[in-house]
């Protein structure tokens, strides 16, 4: 058995959990670019799955291996046998892992270490937040192949403003980590040696938060982007009527209150 086909036969997502509850997802086939592939989408998928029923979870980083964050979608497995059911299923399939990360109820980070193309950008879109190196690259280049990244612009257009991701789409060029961060795409941008650090600064100040004010702020945050702005108040209303129903709130606020640190069950 030669390298290549021993690679294949390991996991396509490797998954790490430390003492707070960060899991760590790494996507690891650097010989394709981490490509977006069947098995890599239905390995993420189980890992989501998975996180979704565990309370005990408090944040997630998507990771990668080698140069690049994600080439995107196999092209050559999406060639080898074309038929519109197949396509239809293959980005019903990605759709499915993109909203995932947006129900889960905790923070989801994108690591972004090298470049990000395609769908590969549009998991970086699909986060919640991502911190990048400053070499890192990013493009939604399927029109420079005929294909037009439609469901990448699901997310990019709901990060960058509408010029800035329907450039991004009819162009199909790429843009620097630095024009990423100042077009909305990504939040921190650092050199290399700093990524970690940069990562760890994020996360520190996310588990430091109380689990439940931060499930509900996320699951209010996305669906109110989707209603008029009556509807948007009236449901955040709601929300932190609810939320202030909280022990964790209620903690908080008298801890404000008495000038002391809250004591947060969790």
């Amino acid at each position: 058995m030669n390298d290549r086909a021993a690679a294949e036969l390991l996991p396509f997502v490797r998954r790490e959990v430390d003492g707070r509850g960060v899991v760590t997802l790494t996507l690891d086939r650097p010989q394709s670019f981490n490509a977006l592939s069947e098995g890599m989408l239905a390995s993420l998928q189980d890992e989501l799955d998975a996180i979704a029923l565990d309370e005990g979870v408090r944040a997630v980083v998507i990771a990668a291996t080698g140069k690049a964050f994600s080439a995107g979608h196999d092209l050559k497995e999406m060639r080898s046998a074309p038929s519109l059911a197949y396509y239809e299923t293959l980005f019903a399939q990605c759709a499915r892992v993109m909203l995932t990360i947006q129900r889960l109820p905790v923070p989801v980070i994108a690591r972004v270490q090298g470049i990000a193309t395609a769908a590969g950008c549009q998991l970086v879109a699909a986060c919640d937040l991502a911190v990048a190196v400053d070499s890192a690259r990013f493009a939604v280049s399927g029109v420079n192949l005929g294909l037009f990244c439609s469901s990448p612009s699901v997310p990019l257009s709901r990060n960058l403003g509408r010029k800035a991701a329907f450039e991004m789409l009819v162009t199909g060029e790429f843009i620097s980590a630095e024009e990423a961060r100042a077009k909305g795409l990504v939040n921190r941008v650092v050199a290399a040696d700093a990524l970690d650090r940069e990562l760890e600064s994020l996360l520190a100040a996310i588990v430091a938060k109380p689990r439940v004010a931060v499930a509900l702020g996320k699951r209010l945050f996305y669906r109110q982007l989707e209603n008029g702005i009556e509807a948007a108040y009236e449901d955040a209303g709601q929300t932190m009527a609810c939320n202030m129903m909280e022990p964790e709130a209620l903690e908080g606020v008298q801890a404000f209150i008495d000038k002391r640190k809250p004591a947060w069950a969790k």
